[in-house]
């Protein structure tokens, strides 16, 4: 069967070299990065501003290529941009594992503000907003664009055959993209990083539909790795059980 990768090339690598190896003898890896991150050609203002706030890794990464000084807190959301932070140099906090979770936080504990939130074009959860409608001075800032691809002709030849394919979708924009270019027939596996991203693949004829217990790459990699398992006995295929 196949495993259908539509992350940015370098973090789909990622995530499938931290699958087991039980798991990733199962499968071939299709990489279609559908979603290209491409930092904008802006100069990014920090003067007064008493932390960041990091809603994805792709956001870090735009601050690592601008320059952003490292000596400002930053708020975090997720094990992955934390990490990716972290290790940038930044003091870098993990705050909730989604935007609910870290608005919820800061409003709870008020950080010394004002607070410049780096995100992508493409947002969602009104992060900024929400905090300045608590009493936080916050202000926002887009970092990256997020250019929509299609399937590449690999994906495509697999998305008409008659081996199943496993499609783990992260985001809810990506996953409205997939339903979009997903014209195939081959039988198709989703693994939803959350029920938002959920709720834009039922429209898809597909075989089974998990979602992950939490949105982190961790429970995403123990989805996939369930729905592989299941997915191998359903097809029929078990020798390497």
């Amino acid at each position: 069967m196949y495993l259908l990768m539509t992350r940015p090339r370098a973090a789909s690598e990622r995530f499938v070299a931290q699958l087991s190896t039980r798991t990733r003898s199962r499968v071939k890896v299709i990489y279609s990065p559908i979603l290209e991150i491409k930092p904008l050609p802006i100069s990014v203002d920090t003067e007064g501003v008493r932390g960041l706030i990091f809603t994805s890794a792709n956001g870090v990464n735009a601050a690592i290529s601008k320059g952003l000084p490292r000596d400002i807190p930053a708020f975090c959301v997720g094990p992955a941009t934390t990490g990716t932070a972290k290790g940038a140099g930044w003091n870098a906090q993990m705050v909730g594992a989604t935007a609910e979770e870290l608005v919820a936080y800061l409003i709870k504990h008020r950080p010394d503000s004002p607070l410049l939130h780096l995100r992508g074009v493409h947002s969602r959860g009104n992060v900024a907003a929400r905090l300045t409608e608590s009493g936080l001075t916050v202000r926002e800032q887009a970092v990256y664009q997020q250019h929509l691809l299609p399937l590449t002709p690999e994906a495509v030849a697999a998305s008409r055959g008659k081996a199943a394919v496993v499609a783990p979708l992260f985001s809810p924009r990506t996953a409205r993209h997939f339903a979009e270019v997903w014209g195939g027939t081959a039988p198709l596996w989703l693994v939803a990083i959350s029920e938002a991203t959920a709720n834009s693949l039922y429209s898809l004829d597909y075989v089974r539909l998990q979602i992950a217990k939490e949105p982190t790459p961790t429970k995403m990699r123990k989805a996939v790795k369930k729905l592989v398992k299941h997915a191998m006995r359903v097809e029929g295929d078990e020798t390497t059980d």
